[in-house]
């Protein structure tokens, strides 16, 4: 196991078997009731994997993760139907919802050793902690925070979070300038979300309950590093400058998005009881 395996396997675990149920109850809907109840058949097969070599078994074990974000991923047009609304925060919600499916797709064809449309395996392996953090994480505490401080800076930062991951998606097809685009849209977007957390989200959490002020306080204050580091990578991909390579920034940008804001930013939102609405 290389050393990039080591930092980001854990990471990614994380995000199966913690981020994506805890955060999970914090959206409401009938249509997500199931999902929540037999998400760990699906996301303990997707952990065990990630330690297997490559090969049959692990594909299998892979595959048995996607098909839990497939059917995570089709309660976002049920919502939709029910909801009727196209409003910035449940946006960010149903990008939230399809994230992990785009996770898990990365995931079967690097445990597979297949390179998907022509995708190294090391690019694989970071696409899929990319999805469950800037994917699912990101865009769906920028929906709560939208919902909590209902503002022009809230709904930017619920609309530039899903765009801003869809343009570094394309980015991967089209070449490293595009993908730049898409960093320094989506990096607006969680600066706005930092901000909004640390002047608006924590002044309503209470004076007396520390600890949910912490977690925001934390969460805000990571993004603003974790950021920066994804945004002198991107450009220096696009331009040649000197920039971190791709072991640093897992152990970096990485652990910092996972357990400085992801962790902490769900925490904190299920301490304060805010499921999203529409």
């Amino acid at each position: 196991m290389s050393v990039l395996d080591g930092l980001v396997n854990p990471v990614v675990m994380l995000g199966m078997l913690v981020i994506v149920p805890a955060g999970l109850r914090l959206i409401d809907g009938p249509e997500l009731t199931a999902v929540r109840r037999l998400w760990p058949l699906f996301a303990v097969p997707g952990a065990f994997c990630l330690w297997l070599p490559r090969g049959g078994a692990a594909t299998v074990l892979a595959a048995c993760y996607a098909l839990g974000t497939v059917v995570l991923a089709l309660t976002a047009p049920r919502r939709l139907l029910r909801t009727r609304s196209a409003a910035p925060a449940e946006i960010a919600v149903l990008t939230a919802l399809v994230s992990p499916s785009v996770a898990a797709l990365a995931l079967v064809a690097e445990r597979a050793g297949h390179r998907l449309f022509g995708f190294g395996l090391e690019i694989l392996a970071l696409t899929v902690p990319h999805f469950h953090f800037a994917g699912f994480a990101a865009a769906l505490v920028a929906g709560l925070v939208c919902r909590t401080a209902d503002r022009p800076a809230a709904r930017f930062a619920a609309l530039s979070v899903p765009l801003g991951t869809l343009l570094v998606l394309l980015g991967y097809f089209l070449d490293d300038w595009a993908e730049l685009a898409g960093a320094l849209v989506l990096t607006a977007g969680m600066w706005a979300v930092a901000l909004l957390t640390w002047r608006d989200v924590r002044a309503g959490a209470g004076g007396r309950d520390r600890i949910t002020r912490t977690l925001l306080a934390v969460s805000a204050a990571v993004l603003v590093v974790t950021m920066l580091l994804a945004l002198s990578w991107a450009l220096g991909e696009a331009t040649g400058l000197p920039h971190p390579n791709l072991t640093w920034m897992a152990a970096t940008h990485g652990l910092g998005n996972a357990l400085g804001f992801a962790l902490c930013s769900v925490l904190a939102w299920r301490r304060l009881k805010g499921p999203v609405t529409t």
